[in-house]
């Protein structure tokens, strides 16, 4: 029976380490900041009876959202960076709050990280793969209206649409 158990466990954390976000959900967060989980990722993260998400802050102004697990081993790989990095580490670990996606499927995001985001109301969530960034919509318009507008990068020139 321990095998089994043991191959299964394998398993479901294999599954969990690739659980895939995709896709833009448009929400409002609530007069309390919470937001509503779209259904499309609740119902993956309950199957595999998530509830526990962590939410720390992007370089590039949104916030990252990770399942717990996925959170683990994020936060492995930051604090195995050198000394020289230690200033990134603080903006990723120094920020970094667990919250519990609530019975009404709902996440709390703190007021901190939510100024730190620049979010008031609108806000997008975006699936990423192995995460989800949230930003405010009109800072989320604004950045990729840049990136559209800027230059392509090498890596992505020879790639085929």
């Amino acid at each position: 029976m321990r095998c089994a158990t043991v191959e299964v466990s394998a398993f479901f954390w294999v599954f969990v380490a690739n659980l895939v976000f995709q896709g833009p959900a448009s929400l409002t967060l609530d007069t309390k900041g919470r937001l509503t989980m779209p259904a499309r990722h609740l119902t993956v993260l309950r199957a595999m009876e998530l509830t526990q998400l962590t939410l720390t802050r992007h370089p590039d102004g949104p916030l990252m959202v990770f399942p717990r697990p996925t959170w683990e081993e994020f936060r492995d790989r930051i604090n195995a960076l050198p000394m020289e990095a230690v200033r990134w580490k603080r903006i990723f670990l120094g920020n970094a709050m667990d919250v519990e996606i609530d019975a009404s499927s709902r996440v709390l995001i703190a007021p901190e990280l939510r100024k730190s985001a620049g979010m008031d109301r609108d806000v997008m969530l975006i699936g990423m793969g192995s995460h989800l960034e949230l930003w405010d919509a009109a800072r989320h318009a604004a950045h990729e209206a840049e990136v559209v507008q800027g230059e392509m990068p090498d890596s992505l020139k020879g790639f085929t649409f």
